[in-house]
């Protein structure tokens, strides 16, 4: 699964010693542990040391080819059309906030290349109403290197956009997230058909935590835990399964911050019913490199993304249980037909047509991707989930 580097042999270095240092991060933080790292803490490692994690080191994350460079494609770098879509349900909401007295405000956490920013920004602009023009599009974002990216690609907006260090205590508008709950950490479960165990990390063949060498550095090791999944389901012996409480205490904190508004995430992932059937035995952990994927977290750390799908019923019951409402949870297809992405396919040209497709149809990111919209304090009914609204579902 080796990914499309620029191999002149100052990239090749470059890589090489990221990965040396990451490993040694890793290394050391499993023996400050006792030389047992729970998977959350070692993902977390993986995807965001600093200047080192994969969304915190220089190399290319998106892109639509492999030849790029690139490890992944999502919506808004897919088509433009994507954003256009979501741009009328942000309009919606908008206007909702603008007759509730506040003023238009758009947050959106893991703004990854700013290709969304870019696209909701123009298409919010071409809608002409005065009412929709952003005061402020705040971007919070861990990675400093895609900060910098973002910056360059949205400066023609100049100080409309905003990169946030911390949340403000209240916010009052759009909140949102495309792609966001899938990275970050998870804790894994082992069942051996009796009992429950976290998995975690170790050092491979009992080796030095400032040791080098060859081959894979690391290797899972299973502890006893009083943590079970949120389901009880018929699962059988030799089971893995994610559960999800730092992407549920993330939107608590959101749920929190939001005085007035609505918050959308967009992802892949399943309702509890679903996500915990006992045919998903092996989890929905997965790695993503050169727009391959694998099961291997363990290997290459801090060269490829790390995901695992989201729970939606865990996503509703923390934004409920923070005072939000359920208003819509649906297919990503069905959202984006909702939002008019019909009408936006017939002035589109055959090969924008083409990608789109990738979009919603149900093999692609139609049916495997959804979108799920909390809010606080705004009656108005959602277009994005005007037919099809699976919230009975979750």
């Amino acid at each position: 699964m080796a990914k499309i580097f620029d191999t002149t042999p100052d990239a090749v270095g470059q890589s090489a010693s990221v990965a040396s240092a990451l490993d040694s991060v890793v290394r050391q933080a499993i023996a400050d542990n006792g030389g047992w790292l729970p998977f959350d803490a070692f993902m977390a490692l993986a995807l965001y040391a600093p200047g080192l994690g994969y969304y915190a080191n220089h190399r290319r994350k998106f892109g639509t080819m492999p030849s790029s460079g690139s490890d992944f494609v999502t919506a808004p770098e897919l088509s433009p059309l994507f954003a256009q879509a979501l741009a009328a349900q942000v309009a919606q909401a908008l206007l909702a906030l603008a007759g509730a007295g506040c003023p238009p405000q758009l947050m959106e956490f893991g703004a990854g290349s700013g290709a969304l920013a870019e696209g909701l920004l123009d298409a919010l602009d071409a809608l002409g109403d005065g009412r929709l023009v952003l005061r402020q599009y705040a971007i919070v974002d861990l990675s400093g290197t895609l900060r910098e990216r973002q910056q360059a690609r949205l400066a023609r907006f100049g100080d409309r956009i905003q990169w946030l260090e911390t949340l403000p205590e209240v916010f009052d508008g759009v909140v949102l997230g495309n792609e966001v709950l899938d990275a970050m950490p998870v804790q894994l479960l082992a069942f051996d058909g009796q009992h429950w165990f976290e998995r975690g990390v170790v050092l491979a063949n009992g080796a030095d935590a400032h040791a080098d060498g060859d081959g894979a550095p690391f290797a899972w090791s299973d502890r006893p835990t009083p943590l079970r999944p949120p389901l009880a389901a018929d699962f059988v012996p030799g089971t893995v399964v994610e559960i999800h409480p730092q992407a549920e205490a993330f939107v608590s904190t959101v749920a929190a911050m939001l005085r007035r508004g609505v918050l959308v995430f967009i992802d892949y992932g399943f309702p509890e019913a679903e996500f915990y059937l006992p045919q998903r035995h092996s989890g929905t952990l997965m790695c993503h490199q050169a727009h391959r994927a694998d099961t291997d977290p363990l290997v290459e750390v801090g060269a490829k993304d790390i995901t695992a799908h989201v729970n939606f019923s865990g996503i509703a019951l923390a934004g409920q249980d923070a005072g939000l409402d359920v208003i819509g949870y649906s297919s990503q297809a069905r959202f984006l037909i909702n939002c008019g992405l019909v009408d936006l396919l017939a002035g589109a040209s055959l090969a924008q047509r083409a990608m789109a497709q990738k979009l919603v149809n149900e093999h692609e990111m139609g049916e495997l991707f959804k979108v799920i919209a909390m809010s606080r304090g705004l009656a108005f009914e959602p277009l994005g989930f005007a037919l099809g609204d699976r919230s009975h579902r979750l």
